[in-house]
């Protein structure tokens, strides 16, 4: 089994330690393989194919070697865990069918996929934004910046106030990365892929309307921060989060996760019926977020609603205290 590959290309690659990340990692994932590729649509969509698609099984088909050889990845029908990195990620996809922005140099985007099998399925974006977000946090106690969580799957870059070391909350930042997470039925076994998109340095201009001075990266942290660098300093903690997931589910990282929730005690508008406005009261046990509301405190969980600051939030907090 070869543990990495790149991809041949006439673009010159980014170093990427391939080989380096397969030692450390294929301990904890047997099986797995490290690839890279120049560019691609989404490497969540690459790696669900995969392992959907199975050539010889075509009915009134007959596959040789050479077909083989051609299809998709290194690997037909894979649900072996694979780490897959694009250098250029052409159609990148994040939550509710939003696209991705990324660009070559400037930002990180990966997946990993493996067989997982937790009880409870329940809080594992909270989970994975939790590995990332401690993965990368400054070590100095007065950095002028921190790294947060929007709930369920974003990672925030918010200012820390010089007086009392607090944060202006996430209706002051600006999103530095995200997470999606699909699965499916793998003969007997679930293959989760977790998608991760990262701003690394500026997204190169013109940015849409919607994303001016809305993104934020990591190089406001750390000027020298790279993205094969930021790949080797997040995989293994984030191996780990999934390993620990599967065993002991969303109550290992409840804690954690309360620390750097940027929404707790927010004003906020969402497009849950139950909860249309309200001021957010953390995550329960499941990662359900808490929202409190004139009618009392709802739990949302559906990946499919969304929640922003509310702009009129003086207002709502009034309501409520």
């Amino acid at each position: 089994m070869s543990p990495g590959r790149t991809q041949p290309s006439r673009e010159r690659h980014l170093h990427w330690g391939a080989q380096a990340l397969w030692q450390q990692l294929e301990p904890l994932l047997p099986g797995l393989s490290v690839e890279v590729l120049a560019r691609c649509a989404s490497t969540n969509s690459e790696l669900l194919e995969r392992a959907r698609i199975v050539p010889s099984a075509m009915p009134g088909r007959l596959v040789d070697a050479s077909e083989m050889a051609q299809c998709v990845g290194r690997r037909q029908a894979d649900t072996q865990p694979c780490l897959l990195v694009a250098e250029h990620q052409l159609a990148g996809r994040g939550r509710l069918g939003r696209s991705w922005r990324s660009a070559r140099g400037a930002s990180l985007t990966f997946s990993l996929a493996l067989p997982l099998e937790p009880r409870d399925w329940s809080g594992l974006s909270l989970a994975v934004g939790v590995a990332l977000a401690q993965a990368l946090q400054p070590q100095a106690c007065c950095a002028p910046l921190r790294l947060g969580l929007k709930w369920p799957n974003d990672l925030w870059l918010v200012a820390r106030s010089a007086a009392d070391g607090a944060d202006g909350g996430v209706a002051s930042g600006r999103k530095l990365g995200g997470v999606l997470i699909e699965t499916l039925a793998a003969g007997s076994r679930r293959l989760a892929v977790v998608g991760i998109g990262l701003n690394i340095a500026p997204q190169p201009e013109p940015l849409p309307p919607e994303l001016q001075g809305r993104l934020g990266c990591l190089r406001e942290l750390d000027p020298q921060a790279t993205a094969p660098a930021t790949l080797t300093r997040v995989a293994l903690p984030l191996v780990q989060a999934l390993k620990t997931f599967e065993r002991e589910g969303f109550a290992a990282f409840v804690e954690r996760y309360a620390a750097l929730d940027l929404l707790r005690g927010e004003a906020v508008t969402t497009t849950d019926a139950r909860a249309p406005r309200g001021i957010v009261r953390g995550v329960d046990g499941q990662g359900g977020l808490l929202v409190e509301t004139a009618n009392g405190v709802q739990v949302i969980s559906s990946g499919e609603v969304s929640v922003r600051p509310a702009t009129a939030s003086p207002a709502i907090h009034a309501q409520f205290q």
